[in-house]
Order: C-alpha cells, then structure tokens, then sequence
C-alpha cells in the first residue's frame, strides 16, 4: 500500500497503527473540477496522520476518456495517503470501464481494514443497458460465503445507489436483501447525486450516505471506533 496509489482491489490490507479508531473519508464526482481536486489533495496532505484512506466514489471523467482519466490520476497521485477507486456512470462511457479497469482492477471488488470489510460496487446499470449483471448479484454472494478472511463489521460502497436513474431498481429491494446479510452492516456509501444525503432508504435502519461532488468543496469524513463510528462533513 503506497501513497497516491489506489489499494489494490479486492487484496486485504491494515491501516496505521492506531488501535482505538480508524478514519476514512469519501469524495466523488471530480470530473471537469481539477482545480478544486487539486485544493481538496493540498487540504488533506494537511491532514495525513488523522486519515487512513480515501474512498473516492467514481466519476473521475465526464466522457470515459483516457485523457481524462491520466489528469485525474496525475493529480490523486499527490495524496500523502492511499485511496479507493469506485466506477461511476461518466467513467463507464464508450470504452471507459477498460481504461478503468486497467487503472484499478475490477469494478466490484472488497477489503479488509482492521475488522471490517468494504465492498465495492458497480452499481450503473443503464450505461450497460442491463446487457451486463450490475449490481453483481455472483459477486455478492461469493463475498457472503467467503470464509477465507476474518471480519465482523461491513460497509457497502457505491456509485450509484436504490432508487437512483442509474440503478437497476427492478431488483432494489433483492439487493437490499443480499447486503443486509454482511455481518453487521454499519452503513452504505454512494456518490452520483452531487449532494449530500443521509438517508434510510428502506426504512431498515442502514443509513445511506451520499457525498457532494467536489466542485461544492466538501467531503464526507467518517471515524469507525470499536463501538460504532462518526462522521463529518468537511469544507476546504
């Protein structure tokens, strides 16, 4: 795990070592906002030993070009701290998933922080006009009946969540099902709708929470303690 680089996907990996708490933050939707990612890597290289990583939310291009992608990067590539990288629908577009994919790996993918487990999704449905399992129901269960890695505590991320234009929402409520099933479900991240949400979109206790795109300069920033977690919302 290096600095500026994304974590590879779907390894296992620890965070510093401090043992009370752990801290996470998710930004999205940096398309077309160079300057403002530009500041918000400047603002949390400030902040490099209060943050483990980052999960960035996807949208890193608004065309799926390759160009688009190597700006974004080049200037995430200054982090002092390691991120994630979520698929978004803007990055899917014409050939983006593979650009995508040989940047960060695979769409759907999960790790291992401490004693928890962050699966992430790609959750686009109508860019793949429903020709492409999304959200991956195989890759669910598989994650589900994985025995090979020790955790308790779960968090779900993703793109596009329930209800949104880009979900498949012919099988929300199945999905909602599936991932209720990860021990002990802390909360869902997405990204997509360029604000902030904290919402109980089933009215089953998981909260969803939805971060702003990074033109409005501001993040969502999230400490998991043994007893639960925190979060903030963060201006720069």
């Amino acid at each position: 795990m290096t600095a500026g680089s994304p974590f590879p996907n779907a390894i296992s990996t620890t965070t510093t070592s401090r043992l009370s708490r752990q801290q996470q933050k998710i930004e999205t939707d940096t398309q077309r906002s160079y300057d403002e990612t530009e500041d918000f890597v400047k603002h949390i290289n400030t902040k490099k030993d209060s943050i483990d990583f980052i999960i960035h939310g996807g949208d890193y291009t608004e065309f799926g070009m390759k160009k688009e992608y190597e700006w974004t990067v080049n200037i995430l590539s200054k982090l002092d701290i390691p991120y994630v990288g979520l698929i978004g629908n803007h990055d899917v577009i014409g050939n983006g998933d593979q650009v995508f994919n040989k940047l960060f790996g695979e769409e759907n993918f999960s790790f291992i922080v401490r004693d928890v487990k962050f699966v992430c999704l790609n959750t686009n449905a109508i860019e793949y006009d429903y020709s492409h399992p999304v959200p991956d129901f195989g890759f669910l269960k598989e994650e589900l009946q994985d025995s090979t890695r020790h955790y308790s505590r779960t968090i779900v991320a993703m793109h596009a969540r329930p209800g949104s234009e880009q979900f498949d929402n012919n099988v929300k409520d199945v999905f909602q099902l599936y991932i209720r099933e990860f021990p002990s479900l802390l909360f869902c991240l997405n990204a997509h709708n360029h604000q902030l949400q904290v919402e109980d979109l089933f009215d089953d206790g998981i909260i969803y929470y939805g971060c702003s795109n990074i033109a409005k300069r501001n993040y969502l920033l999230f400490t998991l303690t043994p007893d639960g977690y925190t979060y903030e919302i963060i201006n720069f």
